[in-house]
């Protein structure tokens, strides 16, 4: 799984002129699965996003996670993280799963993200979505699960 993590004041997913979703304070992750993906990959996930320290405590130091804060997550299916550019300039999404699979493991994640009692909304998988940020920081960080097998 590929997941972009953006650190944001809020965010929100408009679908046909309607907010579907919108947050605070908390994070905006844009998520993508391949084939390969696994459900322990998805855990892994979960701890990672549900304890990273990237909020400012008291002293201006980044080591609060979205829990200590009480923030929120903004959850947004993205094929478009698996786009290979590497011939032409039209790219190519085959890396990206095969639908129904990611679909999966995006509701999986959303599910499990909820479970830690963060507040989870989203978008819709396989929708045109606009989505609106504003960054807090900006701090971005991406997970690559590609990168646990090596």
């Amino acid at each position: 799984m590929r997941i972009l993590l953006q650190r944001v004041k809020q965010a929100s997913v408009t679908i046909e002129d309607q907010v579907h979703g919108q947050i605070d304070q908390g994070f905006l992750l844009l998520v993508g699965a391949e084939d390969s993906d696994t459900s322990e990959q998805v855990d892994y996930l979960v701890h990672k996003i549900s304890h990273l320290r990237v909020f400012s405590d008291a002293a201006g130091k980044m080591n609060l996670s979205v829990q200590d804060v009480q923030g929120s997550i903004l959850s947004v299916s993205q094929f478009t993280l698996y786009a290979n550019v590497k011939k032409g300039n039209r790219p190519s999404f085959v890396g990206a799963g095969d639908p129904a699979h990611a679909e999966k493991l995006y509701h999986e994640l959303n599910q499990k993200l909820a479970a830690t009692g963060i507040p989870v909304a989203t978008g819709v998988f396989g929708t045109d979505m606009q989505v609106a940020l504003v960054n807090d920081g900006p701090v971005t960080i991406w997970f690559d699960t590609d990168d646990l097998q090596k």
